[in-house]
């Protein structure tokens, strides 16, 4: 675990260290500016590059900063400045170190948009004023990508950042009569209907997204597909409690991550880390009201689904449905592996370590017995501590039939009732490892050791 970490903070140091070269002369073109900011939130693990000082009574006369007043942008909140920042986005990607800005104390509208690549290296995307998407479907023009609202594609060495908000106005898409979700009251009603993910980063490299706060997204807030060598740090992202399907960060096919001193609150996934993700850290995360943390769902319509090399630590998650969690779904392949979760607090959290390898969105057919499963495999849960919400055990190990848990290592969990009796009924099924020290409530259903039949394995292996 420790040569892991170490290669990756090394590669976490060499993108931060292209990048600032790239960007450190922006700030000192630029000293004259009378309201310039700097970036307010050193962390530890990470050292933010500077921004372009922001200044809405002055447009940034250097070259390689492209505000989107210059191109025709209102900021008014009511005008369309898509052509604006389209135009901006051109020009700065032709430049090394190119700069868009949306200055402070300015709302931008803008409809749906793919900002492509290649660039040139070191491009930034920076908001410090408002940027803001149509309010609601019947506000988004038909000829709008309906499943997306900004689109980050074939970018290396790019920056999102700001001391901005990127809103999304999701209220209305919430209520569209499509997916089910739960009222105030605890009954079921309507929910989105081809609702937009807010920001998506699509085959991309090495990218930072910094600083921002990002809210109230139609659905996922920020999706990454098929990208490499992402940081993201000191992002807020926020939605009701009650916002179906608005997870926070979202990760497919993307691997070494770095997601760190975020702050994510929304109605569904924190974080959720799908299929063909590998090498990603967790760190300094504060999550919920949510749904949780989620390796899942996995191994959908018989796929083969591949995991590996996830650290969650330092995280504390409350006021949620779920804490951690691993979510397959019956008939898939493949394998989870290399998990650790450590040093997490639970606040009243319904399902604190569960791991479900039955997930279904139904009850019908669809969810009968399969004869194949995702293999879940060295899983470990280190320093868990807090309270849980008394309505359901707060440990659930519900592993495959036919390929069972293997290798789950239990050490310093300590979970006790936030009001109520103690629950000292955790469920286990088909579920191995080893407790390393005592477990509250005690895990008496873990299974020492191995299975005594291991089927063949090498179906399940990842390449």
């Amino acid at each position: 675990m420790s040569v892991i970490h170490g290669v990756f903070i090394l590669w976490i140091t060499m993108i931060l260290l292209v990048l600032v070269h790239n960007l450190e002369t922006v700030e000192g073109r630029h000293h004259s500016h009378k309201k310039g900011k700097k970036n307010q939130h050193p962390s530890p693990s990470y050292n933010a590059p500077p921004t372009v000082p922001s200044d809405p009574g002055n447009s940034p006369s250097d070259c390689n900063v492209f505000d989107v007043r210059s191109f025709g942008a209102a900021g008014d909140g009511c005008s369309d400045d898509t052509g604006a920042f389209r135009e901006a986005w051109r020009a700065a990607c032709e430049v090394e170190s190119g700069v868009v800005l949306a200055p402070q104390d300015y709302i931008f509208m803008i409809t749906s948009t793919i900002f492509s690549g290649p660039c040139k290296p070191g491009l930034v995307f920076q908001v410090d004023g408002t940027l803001m998407a149509p309010d609601g479907p019947e506000n988004r023009p038909e000829e709008d990508k309906r499943n997306q609202w900004l689109v980050f594609y074939k970018l290396d060495h790019m920056i999102l950042n700001g001391t901005g908000i990127i809103q999304g106005n999701g209220e209305q898409w919430w209520d569209l009569p499509c997916k089910p979700h739960r009222s105030p009251e605890g009954e079921p009603v309507s929910g989105p209907c081809d609702s937009p993910a807010m920001i998506r980063f699509f085959m991309s490299s090495n990218l930072v997204v910094a600083g921002l706060k990002i809210q109230n997204s139609p659905q996922f807030h920020v999706k990454f597909d098929g990208c490499e060598g992402v940081l993201i740090n000191e992002v807020s992202l926020y939605s009701p409690k009650l916002s179906p399907n608005t997870d926070g960060i979202h990760l497919g096919n993307t691997r070494d991550v770095g997601i760190y001193n975020t702050i994510i609150s929304n109605g569904d996934d924190c974080i959720s880390i799908g299929p063909g993700c590998s090498n990603v850290e967790i760190d300094g995360v504060t999550c919920g009201p949510s749904h949780g943390i989620s390796i899942g769902s996995l191994g959908v319509h018989n796929s083969q689904a591949c995991v590996s090399n996830i650290t969650v630590m330092n995280t504390k998650i409350r006021e949620s449905d779920n804490g951690i969690r691993i979510k397959t779904w019956q008939g898939g392949t493949g394998s989870v592996t290399g998990l650790r979760f450590e040093k997490i607090e639970m606040e009243n959290v319904r399902n604190c370590i569960i791991i479900d390898q039955y997930y279904c969105l139904s009850k019908g057919q669809g969810c009968l017995n399969q004869t194949s499963g995702v293999h879940v495999n060295d899983v470990s849960y280190r320093n868990i501590k807090g309270t849980y919400d008394v309505r359901t055990p707060p440990i659930h190990f519900a592993c495959s039939d036919t390929v069972a848990c293997t290798n789950i290592t239990m050490s310093d969990v300590e979970l006790m009732p936030h009001e109520g009796h103690l629950l000292d009924d955790p469920f286990c099924w088909n579920a191995y490892g080893v407790q390393e020290t005592m477990t509250i409530p005690p895990l008496d259903c873990l299974r020492q050791g191995q299975p005594d039949t291991l089927i063949e394995l090498s179906q399940y292996e990842c390449n």
